[in-house]
């Protein structure tokens, strides 16, 4: 059995969601995907042939949009309300493993007695853990509630991790939050990122800026959003979310707003542009491994998963500050024409060795 935070729309982790459900299909039956809010869009159709088991709470619809961002207090109750839900489809019929993939609260989804539960954990809640002053930038009541929840918050979440028989981090970076959040050693697996598909498309680049990112504020966008307008670089953005707004208004001329795409589209924006602007700190960071695979480089943020994707001077340039200088600096001196270099360090992300290794960690607990 698949468990996951909230299906919401495709990003990284519903797509190592999808490649698990593809990993488990030959080796067991995956009876329900076990969610906390799902807001009934289509996902992958991998995904979408799964029966789904949903939280109450996330079968509410205005629940499982932005309103869920307002529902930290609760998590803890509706993974309970989750838990109950496995248990009573345990009784009816034995469930052999649950499966999780979690950057919020599923990681303590309580288990039927002799069940194992594999966690692939992306982070550590960001918002109570990592990154609380990127969240709390904006002020307001959004940051207020964080900062009435947060120390309850992590004491459920640390505890929750008595749930969980074996956890995988998806990089080394998150596996050094998961020792100093939860006192557990993750082995590190590297998500699945589909090489193939970006690597088939590269034409002629036209020296333009791509951001490809949820407009949330870890995200930075901002960031690119500043340094494009300084210097009246072409940038375009790539993805929606609750900042969207607040950086349309921010923009200046030379850059636009695409939304979200489709993944033709999106392939094509990463063979046309000359350099992806990665700006945030990032668990892991598919995007960048994404445009590696299509021969495009990468300036990132010298932090998180991206020293685990990124070459500083051979498939792109890292910059230290969170700054529009520094991020101007990495510009400049990020290399151009190594669209070979880029597509052999993707491959080390490849789909075919996340299946291997992910199969590895889960054969024991498998039916035999």
């Amino acid at each position: 059995m698949l468990a996951h935070d909230w299906l919401c729309g495709v990003r990284g982790g519903e797509h190592v969601l999808d490649r698990l459900a593809r990993v488990l299909a030959p080796h067991a039956d995956i009876v329900a995907l076990l969610v906390m809010f799902d807001d009934r869009r289509p996902l992958t159709p991998e995904l979408d042939r799964l029966p789904r088991v949903v939280s109450g709470v996330g079968r509410v619809p205005v629940a499982s949009g932005r309103l869920r961002r307002w529902l930290l207090p609760l998590y803890p109750a509706i993974v309970d309300d989750l838990g109950e839900r496995l248990a009573a489809i345990h009784a009816r019929a034995p469930v052999d493993l649950v499966v999780s993939t979690s950057s919020a609260a599923i990681k303590n989804l309580p288990m039927p007695a002799g069940v194992p539960h594999v966690c692939y954990v992306h982070t550590p809640p960001r918002y109570v853990w990592s990154q609380v002053a990127e969240y709390e930038r904006e002020g307001g009541l959004r940051a207020l509630g964080l900062r009435l929840v947060r120390e309850r918050f992590k004491e459920w979440d640390r505890a929750g991790t008595a749930n969980v028989t074996r956890m995988v981090a998806n990089s080394a970076h998150t596996a050094a939050l998961a020792r100093d959040c939860y006192g557990v050693e993750p082995r590190v697996i590297w998500p699945p990122v589909r090489t193939t598909m970006f690597a088939a498309g590269e034409g002629r680049r036209d020296g333009s800026w791509l951001v490809v990112s949820a407009l949330e504020p870890y995200k930075r966008v901002d960031l690119a959003v500043h340094a494009a307008n300084q210097v009246g670089a072409d940038l375009l953005v790539v993805g929606e979310g609750s900042e969207g707004k607040r950086l349309r208004a921010l923009a200046g001329p030379t850059v636009r707003f695409a939304g979200r795409v489709g993944d033709d589209e999106l392939a094509s924006r990463y063979a046309a542009a000359g350099v992806l602007i990665f700006p945030q700190v990032e668990d892991f960071g598919i995007v960048a491994a994404e445009a590696l695979a299509s021969g495009l480089p990468v300036v990132a943020r010298r932090a998180g998963g991206a020293l685990e994707i990124v070459d500083d001077g051979v498939t792109g340039a890292f910059f230290d500050q969170p700054s529009v200088d520094s991020l101007l600096a990495a510009v400049a001196r990020c290399p151009r024409d190594v669209g070979a270099a880029c597509r052999r360090a993707a491959e080390r992300f490849s789909e075919a060795r996340f299946d291997r290794e992910v199969l590895d960690v889960l054969r024991p607990y498998l039916p035999s």
